[in-house]
């Protein structure tokens, strides 16, 4: 005969929303319209995205409609974490000029931890809602966000 264990039901506390994002942050619908006049309308050359103060929503900090790539490095926060979309134009030899959409999660090495917790967490958030973004580049210093180094990247995944 097996000893009987026995075993509490398990509680929930109110925090805890299965249905909820892990981070339990939303995206605004100005984040989602920026991002399709951009794609569509080719309206923005990149938009910085931002969390919003109380951390609930991730919104639009910034859109540039004419602008080189080395203006949207200078655009990104030394301190701070963000997420960005750029439409990335490059020219091919004998193809002509291309354009790719970029999603890219800026995580500077200086921001705080909670910061950058709290904008890995909420990443997919974001990205489920623009639909049209080529790949990913996950920055965490101005080498990895050079355009020599996005270039490579994105001409690597066409070949």
């Amino acid at each position: 005969m097996y000893p009987c264990v026995i075993v509490p039901p398990i509680t929930y506390h109110r925090s805890h929303n299965l249905r909820r994002d892990s981070s339990g942050v939303g995206v605004s619908d100005e984040a989602v319209n920026a991002f399709q006049d951009l794609k569509l309308r080719k309206r923005y050359r990149f938009i910085i995205y931002k969390m919003s103060d109380d951390l609930k929503e991730i919104g639009v900090e910034k859109t540039v409609e004419n602008a080189e790539y080395n203006d949207f490095v200078k655009s990104l926060p030394a301190n701070e974490c963000r997420y960005c979309v750029y439409d990335f134009q490059y020219d091919t030899s004998g193809e002509g000029v291309r354009n790719k959409i970029l999603f890219y999660v800026w995580s500077p090495d200086s921001s705080k931890i909670k910061q950058k917790m709290l904008y890995a967490a909420s990443k997919d958030a974001l990205r489920k809602k623009l639909d049209g973004i080529y790949t990913e580049i996950q920055c965490t210093d101005l080498s990895e966000v050079s355009h020599e180094t996005v270039l490579d990247k994105v001409t690597r995944m066409t070949s």
